[in-house]
């Protein structure tokens, strides 16, 4: 199976070279692109001043965040749920450049993991739409009802990401593991008849078609001239 972790990040601001720091990380496992329930969900001390611009997105307040740990108090339980899963990311270019800083700040070894970045994604596949989180999920008829009475949060926007992530692949459904169970099988019989082993059931079919039928088509065949041919092919022997 497949691991993947989505993630999203809430910030003071744009630029971590200037002084901004993360405030929110928000990320859920996915196996075989599906959520599993499993999160990591931080909010985070920034050590610095919310501008109110950002307050005015993510509603995030200094009050709120003055009691929340440092970075440096969770990056090993946040580094233990990436284990070494990809990451999807939407605009992955953003939240990256922000994660390698806080990391370089602690001289923390940095991210080196594979990255899925929906955002690249969804332009592949729809070229001169929006492809903005908002534009996606309205799309793909995600509800957004929480992003709109919150404001933009980590996990929430981890959460819908997650579901958009599943339309852009094509929106596979939820399956348990069931057909990689099936996948497994069908590699086992087929290695059987590659070794000339035939399967037989344990309990034969039943027929599907009645004596009765069976004689009614082999009269119509005659009536139209393909009884011979039919036996011929030897295709009868499908009715028999």
């Amino acid at each position: 199976m497949t691991r993947e972790v989505v993630l999203d990040t809430e910030t003071t601001g744009l630029n971590p070279a200037k002084g901004d720091r993360i405030i929110e990380i928000g990320a859920l496992e996915l196996f075989d692109h599906v959520p599993t329930g499993k999160v990591f969900h931080v909010y985070l001390n920034p050590e610095r001043k919310i501008p109110e611009d950002s307050i005015r997105i993510h509603k995030i307040t200094d009050n709120f965040v003055v009691d929340k740990p440092l970075f440096a108090d969770v990056v090993k339980d946040f580094i233990s749920f990436l284990e070494s899963s990809s990451l999807v990311i939407h605009n992955a270019e953003f939240d990256i450049k922000f994660l390698q800083h806080e990391l370089q700040n602690i001289n923390f070894p940095m991210l080196d993991l594979p990255v899925i970045d929906t955002l690249v994604l969804a332009r592949e596949r729809y070229p001169g739409s929006s492809v903005s989180l908002d534009a996606l999920c309205k799309r793909f008829n995600v509800d957004t009802t929480n992003r709109k009475e919150r404001g933009h949060g980590a996990l929430t926007d981890s959460i819908l990401l997650s579901e958009v992530y599943l339309e852009i692949l094509g929106g596979k459904q939820p399956n348990l593991g069931l057909d990689r169970k099936k996948s497994f099988e069908m590699e086992d019989e087929n290695e059987l008849y590659s070794k000339g082993i035939k399967l037989i059931r344990p309990k034969p079919l039943t027929k599907r078609i009645s004596q009765f039928d069976i004689k009614k088509h082999q009269e119509f065949l005659k009536t139209i001239g393909c009884d011979k041919a039919w036996k011929n092919l030897k295709l009868h022997q499908v009715l028999s």
